[in-house]
């Protein structure tokens, strides 16, 4: 890859992977006053996934917390790039139907969850870069 690509891959995986963890900080309260809190996100979580019994939202949350946490600080160091990235896209296409579903098509796209969801299936395809653990694991 070209130095440009390599910055190119490296910003988006930076990308992703703040957008993850800085979901997973808001909701544990880690953002402070701007925080959306845990029991928001469980509301959340159960107006996103309506089609389902609002029992399954608190396992739901957790879930997803668990998945966005390991995605993100995968993506951070690099590590089996692709098939994380691969997984971030899945997941958060899985996250943008949801809200659909749900909400209407407005909503995901005010929230540019596609977008994100493409960003990641995008960096699946991309070679190892530079600045990763992938980086050394190649050689």
């Amino acid at each position: 890859m070209t130095t440009k690509q390599n910055i190119y891959s490296f910003s988006l995986r930076m990308a992703l992977s703040a957008g993850f963890l800085s979901a997973v900080a808001s909701r544990l309260g880690l953002w402070g006053s701007h925080s959306s809190g845990w029991q928001n996100f469980v509301n959340y979580t159960a107006q996103t996934n309506s089609f389902l019994s609002k029992s399954f939202a608190p396992s739901l949350a957790v879930l997803a917390t668990i998945a966005e946490l390991s995605l993100g600080l995968l993506l951070l160091v690099g590590y089996r790039t692709g098939i994380v990235a691969l997984s971030a896209g899945i997941l958060t296409l899985l996250f943008s139907i949801a809200m659909a579903i749900s909400f209407g098509i407005k909503e995901p796209l005010d929230y540019s969850a596609f977008a994100f969801s493409a960003g990641a299936f995008l960096l699946s395809s991309v070679p190892a870069s530079k600045w990763s653990i992938d980086q050394f694991l190649n050689k």
